[in-house]
């Protein structure tokens, strides 16, 4: 998926001074409350994280509670769409008016009439209508359906919700794509990989966070609760 993009980044990490036994924990802490959030340095959504603690120096902040300073190299998975992309996502709920899709099961996106391409004629059905091709019956855009859409615009105060379109061409149905639409269907052969080693980078950093908050939760349970102030700095 065009939107999915890799960047390396230098970051510095402020720790607690109750957590110094273990800064590497505390840096994938800090870094973890930052998952599926937009963040402007990043220019996207935070899917995923690797950190490197570049040194065992840290540089101490003035104040009444010194946090310390933490240089580390972050190898980051970001959600940053760009107009004109080609997106993928499961529609939702659909409508004559609009078609609404979910991206990689987190984000939203909307796709209007206006934006629909007049060979789909919508027909309502028992289970909430569907979109038909006048030129082939067969492609289907229901609820349910995994649908390939171009950006036309992203809010990124709204967590990169999308303003989508069917008009452009290689957009409809996937399943109807992917046996009807050449380019389509190498993008398929050629992507699988890649897609699959995203799938997994993406459910490791949710393990490991959901790690990290029981642990934190078992820990909180057996001491008093203390407010922590968080910062990042890149």
């Amino acid at each position: 998926m065009e939107a999915l993009r890799e960047a390396v980044s230098e970051l510095t990490v402020y720790v607690h001074p109750s957590n110094a036994a273990d800064v590497r924990r505390a840096v994938a802490r800090q870094l973890s409350t930052l998952l599926f959030s937009y963040e402007d340095r990043f220019e996207g959504v935070l899917l995923a994280h690797e950190v490197t603690v570049e040194s065992n120096q840290a540089k101490i902040l003035n104040g009444l509670v010194p946090y310390f300073g933490v240089p580390v190299h972050a190898n980051l998975l970001l959600y940053s769409p760009q107009p004109d992309m080609i997106l993928e996502g499961k529609v939702e709920l659909l409508g004559k008016q609009s078609i609404h899709a979910v991206v990689l099961g987190v984000f939203s996106a909307a796709i209007m009439s206006d934006d629909i391409h007049e060979k789909f004629k919508f027909k309502r059905k028992g289970d909430g209508g569907r979109f038909i091709s006048r030129s082939d019956k067969h492609h289907i855009i229901k609820k349910g359906s995994m649908i390939r859409f171009s950006v036309k615009r992203v809010d990124t105060e709204m967590n990169c919700h999308i303003t989508g379109s069917l008009i452009p061409p290689h957009t409809g149905s996937m399943l109807w794509l992917s046996i009807h639409d050449a380019e389509y269907a190498s993008e398929i052969s050629s992507g699988n990989k890649r897609a699959s080693n995203i799938g997994i980078k993406i459910e490791q950093n949710e393990q490991d966070h959901r790690t990290l908050d029981n642990e934190d939760r078992v820990i909180n349970s057996e001491r008093p609760h203390k407010s922590r102030k968080r910062s990042l700095e890149e």
